[in-house]
C-alpha cells in the first residue's frame, strides 16, 4: 500500500484551522470543548456580557437568534464565496452565447488562449508543490497504473458499452455524436481543472499534477489505438468516417509540442523560481491568495471552448432531442467513472490520495479530443468535425461543475483527517518535538 502523504498541499488546513486550535486548547488543558464560537469575536466577550446583564431577558434572547432571513442569507453568502468559480463559468458561458470573437482571429484566441491558460495552471502548481512532494509522487507506480488503467481502459469501455445501448436506433441519434462519446472515452486525464479542484477539495494535488503528465504523455499512443478498437467494430455510425491512413505523426507532434510548452516548461520554471525566491513565493501565492490565477486560467479555457462552439453554429446543427440525450449521457458517465473509481480507490489508499484519483479518472481533456479527432480523420466537414465535438463540449463545462460541487462533500470527508493531523503537529510543537 502507498503511503499517504500528508505535505501534499500546503493550504489545505486554512478553512478550518481557527476550529482546530481551539479544540487542541481545550484537550490539553483538559477543558469542555465550546462549540459555536466566533474566534473574530472573542476580544468582545467580557463587553457583551456586561451590556447583555443591564437588558431584559426577551430581548437578550431575541439577540442571540439569528432570523430565518439571515440563516438564508448566510447559506447564500457562503455558497457564493464557495462555488464562486461555477457561478463565474455560468455567466461566462452566457456571455459566450451573445458575443463571439470573429471568424478571422478565431484560430488565433485558440492557441492563445489554450497554451497560455494551461501555462498559467502548472507555473502556480511549480511554485506551490515542493520539489520533494512531486518526487515521492513520480514514485508511486502502483498508484499511476491504477489511475491511468481507470482512465484509459475502464473509461473507454463504459462509454463503448453506452453508445452501442444507443445506437439501436440509427433514427434518433446523430452518428457524429456517438463517435464523440468514444473520443470522450478514449482521452487522457484534463492538464488543468483536475488539478485546481483537488486543491480546492483538500486532496494530493500534487499527485493530481503527476497524473496529468502521465496522462497526457500517453495520449498520442494509447488513445488513437483505442479509438480504432472500437470504431472497427462494424457499427452503422462508424461508416461516416474515412480513416486518414494512419497520419499519426502530426498527433505526436501536436501532443508533444503542447506538453512541453504547457506543463514541463512551465512546471520547471515554476520550481526554480520557488527555490530561488521561497518566502517570497509563498507570501505572493498564499497569503496574496494568487494561486487562485490557476482558477482564472481554466476560466479563459472555458470561454475559449464555448465562443468557439456558439462561432461555428455547432449547436444549432443538432436536433434538441440529441442535445437533451448528450447532457443525460455525459452526466451518467461522469458519475459512474467517478463511481467506479472511488468505489476501488478506497478500499486500499488514504483519503486525500482517493479525492486526487477522483478527481483524474472521470476528467477528460479537451484540449487532446480537439487535435484527435481533426487529425485521426480528414475529409470531414466543419460542421460535422463541430459536432463531433459538441458532447466532449458539454462534457466539459459539466465536470467542472460537478467537480466544483463535489469538492464541498469531499472537504465534509477529509476534514476529520486534517483534525488528526493538526492535532498531532500543534501537540509535537508543545512537546518541543
Amino acid at each position: 500500500m502507498d503511503t499517504p502523504n500528508l505535505a501534499s498541499n500546503p493550504s489545505v488546513t486554512h478553512e478550518i484551522e481557527h476550529d482546530i486550535i481551539r479544540s487542541v486548547v481545550n484537550h490539553v488543558s483538559g477543558n469542555k470543548p465550546v462549540a459555536n464560537i466566533d474566534v473574530e469575536k472573542t476580544s468582545d466577550v467580557s463587553n457583551t456580557n456586561r451590556s447583555d446583564e443591564q437588558q431584559p431577558q426577551s430581548i437578550k434572547q431575541d439577540k442571540g437568534r439569528p432570523t430565518g432571513i439571515h440563516k438564508q442569507l448566510d447559506i447564500l453568502k457562503w455558497f457564493v464565496l464557495d462555488q464562486w468559480f461555477l457561478l463565474a463559468m455560468a455567466a461566462i458561458i452566457l456571455v459566450s452565447s451573445q458575443v463571439q470573437v470573429p471568424d478571422a482571429q478565431q484560430r488565433v484566441k485558440r492557441t492563445v488562449v489554450t497554451y497560455l491558460s494551461v501555462s498559467v495552471v502548472f507555473f502556480v502548481n511549480g511554485c506551490t508543490f515542493p520539489t520533494r512532494v512531486l518526487i515521492e509522487n513520480w514514485k508511486r507506480w502502483k498508484l499511476h497504473l491504477f489511475v491511468q488503467l481507470q482512465c484509459y481502459l475502464v473509461a473507454s469501455a463504459a462509454a463503448f458499452a453506452i453508445v452501442s445501448l444507443c445506437a439501436t436506433n440509427p433514427k434518433f441519434m446523430d452518428p457524429w455524436l456517438l463517435i464523440g462519446f468514444l473520443f470522450i472515452g478514449s482521452a487522457p486525464t484534463t492538464m488543468s481543472s483536475n488539478v485546481i479542484m483537488t486543491r480546492k477539495a483538500h486532496g494530493n494535488s500534487a499527485l493530481t499534477v503527476v497524473q496529468s503528465i502521465i496522462g497526457q504523455f500517453m495520449c498520442p499512443f494509447l488513445s488513437p489505438i483505442i479509438l480504432q478498437m472500437y470504431l472497427s467494430s462494424g457499427a452503422w455510425y462508424s461508416k461516416v468516417l474515412v480513416d486518414s491512413g494512419g497520419n499519426y505523426g502530426e498527433i505526436y507532434r501536436r501532443v508533444f509540442m503542447q506538453l512541453g510548452l504547457s506543463l514541463f516548461i512551465p512546471v520547471a520554471a515554476g520550481q526554480i523560481v520557488q527555490h530561488l525566491f521561497p518566502k517570497v513565493t509563498k507570501k505572493v501565492f498564499f497569503d496574496w491568495g494568487l494561486v487562485k490565477f490557476s482558477s482564472f486560467a481554466l476560466l479563459a479555457l472555458v470561454w475559449q471552448t464555448f465562443d468557439q462552439a456558439f462561432r461555428s453554429g455547432a449547436f444549432n446543427s443538432v436536433r434538441p432531442s440529441n442535445m437533451v440525450f448528450v447532457v443525460f449521457m455525459n452526466i451518467a458517465l461522469y458519475f459512474f467513472w467517478l463511481g467506479i473509481c472511488f468505489a476501488t480507490a478506497v478500499i486500499w489508499l488514504p483519503k486525500k490520495d482517493v479525492i486526487a484519483c477522483c478527481y483524474c479518472a472521470p476528467a477528460k481533456a479537451l484540449a487532446m479530443i480537439v487535435p484527435l479527432s481533426s487529425v485521426m480523420y480528414i475529409n470531414i466537414s466543419p460542421i460535422d468535425q463541430s459536432k463531433m465535438q459538441i458532447p466532449a463540449i458539454i462534457f466539459q463545462v459539466l465536470q467542472v461543475g460537478i467537480g466544483g460541487l463535489t469538492t464541498i462533500c469531499f472537504r465534509r470527508w477529509i476534514r476529520p483527517v486534517e483534525e488528526e493531523e493538526a492535532r498531532e503537529k500543534l501537540l509535537r510543537r508543545g512537546n518541543g518535538v
